[in-house]
């Protein structure tokens, strides 16, 4: 699913919205969790999961093509773990 077809279902279940308002408030929250990341802050969303950031140390990686090798710098990555409500749910539904 992507974002606009998440915003068209939400405004679907919600008739007394307009489409704008929930691209509006869907918008806000995504800002609000990659401005928090940003800052290094952790984003805990009860039962579904939890953001937060992993630092990368520099290291010296292999050019698959040429096998030289490559120097990559220390970076900071998103990093997400699912909420133990998602897992069961997720490892449930088929049963």
């Amino acid at each position: 699913m992507i974002k606009s077809e998440l915003i068209l279902h939400i405004a679907q279940q919600n008739p007394h919205l307009y489409q704008r308002d929930v691209e509006r408030i869907i918008n806000t929250i995504l800002n609000e969790i990659r401005d928090a990341l940003a800052r290094g802050d952790r984003v805990e969303l009860r039962g579904f999961g939890a953001f937060s950031i992993k630092e990368r140390q520099a290291r010296t990686a292999r050019n698959p093509r040429t096998g030289t090798p490559v120097s990559v710098g220390a970076k900071r990555v998103p990093y997400f773990k699912t909420g133990k409500d998602l897992r069961d749910r997720l490892n449930t539904e088929g049963e």
